[in-house]
């Protein structure tokens, strides 16, 4: 509710302060100077007892009128016979000093013979005086002001009817035109909610006066009537001088004497607009982007008919393990050196590329390590169709091979493995068969539904048969889309170039993305200047499953986010608003990723029929072990997937495939990097590390059937890095640390980590800065730490110190 100093209502009141503070003070309200400020109840016991005066008084006006009128009417009949009387004699008199009676004639009357003047309001006495309608209000003029500052508030609406419409819910009153007001009117207002807030009082100046246009009468009436005005979270200077119905110079005003130096073009906030609309009297409300059921975002992606369904060309992502051909493949499909014009022949970025098979096309992705599977899944983006798993026959499966498999999987998508450099000596298809086979993924020829492909990216052998089993997967999939809609893609990389601003490589999925069209990607919208092939060729549109790089964007979009095209630049600022709205209340309240807290509560609501797991350790043998234990928990209300399972510590990748798949993440002996605990953090991914294998199985298990009650979690306060070792005669082996984040207490718990793999769990047994000892070490200082019973400690260890933390349940 609003406030209002004691000094300013005496003003809008026309009382002194003195006089106003002895009337609230004997309304039993404690108010101790003319600057104490009134709101609340109290405001409420104050206006009403003013609003209560003014309504006896103008009842007793009333009255008043009705007899005033009666007395004017009995005045003017007896002053009429007299009038009649007194021309009567003086006509006679006239007549007996034969003078003719000259109307024209001023001078020479006495004072009692002259005629009655109706223009001459002198040389009556006070009782004589005839009843002036024009003086009728003049001893009512204070009065009147007191009225029209009580009549200035605003209703506040009864919760109850807030919640039976929302959208009819905001703070009513009308202003009423002062010249218009009446006492009736004020009776209406007065029946209403008692509840009220006090606005302050419009001040005139000669503006008001001037002779408006219609469309500016109707939009001032609008903002005036209602008493508030409906913005969106940010507003421009001009836009929000215009809502207010003032100049901009005013507004701008306002912003200096709150310290906001802002510009007629520049943006402000949601509550700093609120503040300055106070200041003039009107009440803000938020303004959500009013989203139709027609072209709300979502909807934007809606089913589409068969009948008007096209084939498409199919989208490929080419993965595999570091040094195993990708690039050279891909090069050698596209007859092209892209390799060597990268830095080390290494893969710098993402691309896209086109590529013709037999009048067929097939589109390319060449992406660093697993990006088109984790950070664009995690956003929701399904872009590719078939993936081409590249393994070196003279190699074999390697640690990133699997992790590809995995995310493959994850993601559902057909594999095709093409067996790479069959023409090096030491080539042995039939061992990466085998090992493939070990991992999952059975072949073909060995009854399997695997296509393997022996391939070279250097002689070109085998490439055209790889490529045509790739349309044949193609055709089996039924991969189509709509060319006659708007325009929805994904955005495969983003960039800000010096020249051009951000740049955006896009891959068109369905209908067709033309120049000059206005897009949406998260919060960066923009009309489209120019679109590029990937040949660097210009084009003006772009069909589903071609890949293209746009320009005139207002930011860089996020790589892995949808695209849209929309109508027009209005529709697209209102989706943009409501996505940063949206990020907003996710930031506020991210809890959906599952965790083994709150695992039961989803089962039990119906929300979750599978647990995902994935699985680190310190040695293979334990991979298998832990995944066969934790298979055996599932029943008939969930079953327990282990989509991951692989040998050393855990990282950001794992972090990225939990998130992406919602899966909880569970450590043997091996600890996360510091990287991935922040990783972690961010997206909301459920961590646990083990010593002992039926702690992980017991705890899911506990979990599953709702009874994981554990009263302690462990948190990682401090980590540090071994810089040096010194040995002390009766003590052992002291660690010369430097600590790397968080901070090390005395009273910790510490284990040592060496290549992420955990050697020993203990205590601190001496913690000193220089030769005094300490109670803890912060980020960036070094100092001395023994940990108890403990020698072994190298350089370039980690020392992880945690706490047990009590935690309510």
């Amino acid at each position: 509710m609003s406030k209002v100093r004691v000094h300013e209502l005496a003003k809008g009141l026309n009382l002194q302060s003195k006089e106003l503070i002895n009337i609230i003070t004997g309304l039993g309200v404690d108010v101790k100077s003319h600057m104490s400020i009134l709101e609340g109840k109290d405001l409420e016991i104050v206006i009403g007892h003013f609003r209560k005066l003014e309504s006896e008084k103008s009842k007793k006006e009333e009255k008043k009128e009705v007899k005033t009128e009666d007395k004017k009417n009995s005045f003017n009949k007896d002053r009429k016979e007299n009038l009649n009387k007194d021309n009567k004699n003086l006509k006679e008199d006239f007549n007996k000093d034969n003078r003719p009676y000259n109307k024209d004639k001023k001078e020479g009357f006495n004072k009692d013979s002259r005629p009655y003047n109706k223009d001459k309001k002198e040389g009556f006495n006070k009782d004589s005086r005839p009843y002036n309608k024009d003086k009728k209000d003049f001893g009512k003029k204070f009065d009147d002001r007191k009225r029209e500052f009580l009549d200035d508030v605003v209703e506040v609406v009864d919760p109850a009817i807030e919640k039976r419409d929302a959208r009819k819910t905001h703070l009513q009153g009308q202003e009423k035109n002062k010249k218009n007001k009446s006492i009736n009117e004020h009776k209406k207002r007065e029946d209403r909610n008692p509840n009220v807030i006090l606005k302050p009082a419009k001040k005139k100046n000669k503006a008001n006066h001037k002779t408006k246009s219609d469309s500016d009468l109707e939009f001032e009436n609008k903002v005036e009537n209602t008493g508030e005005i409906r913005i969106p979270e940010s507003i421009t200077v001009k836009e929000f001088s215009e809502a207010l119905g003032v100049n901009s110079s005013q507004v701008i005003s306002k912003l200096i004497s709150l310290g906001i130096m802002a510009g007629i073009n520049q943006e402000i906030d949601f509550d700093c607009a609120s503040l300055i609309a106070e200041e003039f009297g009107k009440v803000t409300v938020l303004e959500t982007p009013e989203i139709t059921e027609e072209n709300e975002i979502i909807s934007l992606d809606y089913e589409d008919k068969k009948e008007d369904l096209v084939t498409r060309p199919p989208v490929v992502t080419v993965m595999g393990h570091v040094d195993h051909g990708k690039t050279s493949l891909l090069d050698y499909i596209r007859k092209s050196k892209v390799t060597t014009q990268e830095a080390g022949g290494i893969t710098q970025h993402i691309g896209a590329y086109t590529v013709n098979v037999n009048n067929s096309k097939i589109v390319f992705l060449d992406t660093p390590g697993h990006e088109a599977f984790t950070a664009m899944r995690s956003r929701g983006a399904k872009v590719t169709d078939i993936s081409i798993l590249v393994v070196a026959a003279d190699d074999g499966v390697m640690p990133q091979t699997i992790e590809a498999i995995n995310h493959s999987k994850a993601a559902g998508v057909p594999i095709i493995v093409a067996i790479n450099k069959i023409d090096k000596d030491g080539a042995n298809p039939e061992r990466v068969k085998t090992e493939l086979a070990d991992n999952g993924l059975l072949p073909e020829d060995w009854g399997g539904d695997v296509i393997t492909m022996p391939v070279s990216a250097k002689t070109g052998q085998g490439i055209d048969e790889l490529l045509e089993m790739v349309l044949m997967v193609a055709e089996v999939e039924e991969l189509k889309a709509n060319p006659n809609r708007m325009a929805i893609g994904t955005v495969i990389e983003a960039q800000l170039d010096k020249g051009r601003g951000p740049v955006a490589t896009i891959l068109v999925q369905k209908g067709t993305l033309n120049s000059g069209d206005m897009v949406i990607s998260g919060t960066s919208t923009g009309r489209i200047r120019a679109m590029f092939d990937d040949k660097g060729k210009k084009i003006k549109k772009a069909t589903p499953s071609t890949p293209a790089v746009i320009l005139g964007l207002s930011e860089v979009p996020e790589a892995g986010s949808f695209i849209y095209a929309v109508k027009d630049e209005k529709t697209a600022r209102g989706y943009a608003q409501r996505i940063i709205n949206v990020q907003k209340e996710n930031m506020i309240a991210s809890g959906n990723k599952v965790s083994l807290d709150d695992l039961f509560d989803k089962i039990q609501d119906g929300n979750l029929k599978e647990i995902k797991i994935i699985i680190k350790t310190d040695v293979k043998g334990t991979v298998d072990a832990v995944k066969n234990s934790l298979e055996k928990l599932s029943n008939e209300e969930v079953k327990v997937n282990i989509i991951h399972g692989a040998v050393g510590s855990i990282n950001e990748s794992d972090v990225m495939l939990a998130a992406a798949s919602n899966a909880i993440i569970i450590g043997f002996n091996v600890r996360p990097s510091q990287g991935a605990i922040d990783l972690s953090r961010h997206e909301n991914v459920d961590v646990r590390t083990y010593r002992v294998i039926y702690d992980a199985i017991e705890d899911i298990k506990l979990a599953v059937k709702g009874m994981l009650a554990p009263t302690y979690v462990e948190e990682v306060i401090g980590r540090a890095e071994v810089r040096a070792t010194f040995k002390v005669p009766g003590i052992g082996t002291v660690a010369g640390v430097y600590v790397l984040n968080g901070k090390v207490t005395r009273n910790a718990k510490v284990r040592l980590l060496r290549d992420g793999i955990i050697l020993h769990e203990g205590e601190i047994s001496s913690l000193k800065r220089f030769k005094d000892d300490a109670k803890e070490l912060l980020t960036g200082y070094e100092g001395g730490l023994g940990i108890s019973n403990y020698n072994d400690l190298k350089e370039t260890d980690i020392i992880e110190a945690y706490i047990d933390k009590e935690v309510e349940r």
